[in-house]
């Protein structure tokens, strides 16, 4: 991706009949393409947070006969569950379940 050095907005790509040029939709900025341009950047991954408070949080929850785990390969059928409220007041709460077994989580809502 490249940006406008006069307004910073994102450069579009077009194609004319004589050249290929990035240009700005909101200001007169054109900038032809007369090489090859190949720009690589390494990115670092962030670390993701545990939404449902990570390990601690399913520590002193309740367990509850489910139908089968979601995971096709465990057979058990008792998981750990917890109830957020994830959308606004006057929608049902979504329920966390975590197999007791393997440990694969999955939600309903």
């Amino acid at each position: 991706m490249l940006f406008c050095p006069t307004c910073a907005n994102l450069l579009l790509t077009e194609k004319t009949a004589t050249d290929f040029r990035f240009y700005c939709k909101t200001c007169p900025y054109i900038y032809a393409v007369e090489e090859k341009l190949n720009v690589k950047m390494k990115l670092d991954r962030k670390e993701i947070d545990d939404v449902l408070g990570g390990k601690e949080a399913w520590e002193n929850v309740d367990r509850t006969d489910v139908q089968q785990c979601v995971n096709n390969k465990c057979s058990s059928k008792r998981a750990f569950f917890m109830q957020i409220q994830t959308r606004s007041a006057d929608e049902p709460m979504t329920v966390f379940y975590r197999c007791v077994e393997c440990h694969v989580q999955w939600k309903e809502y």
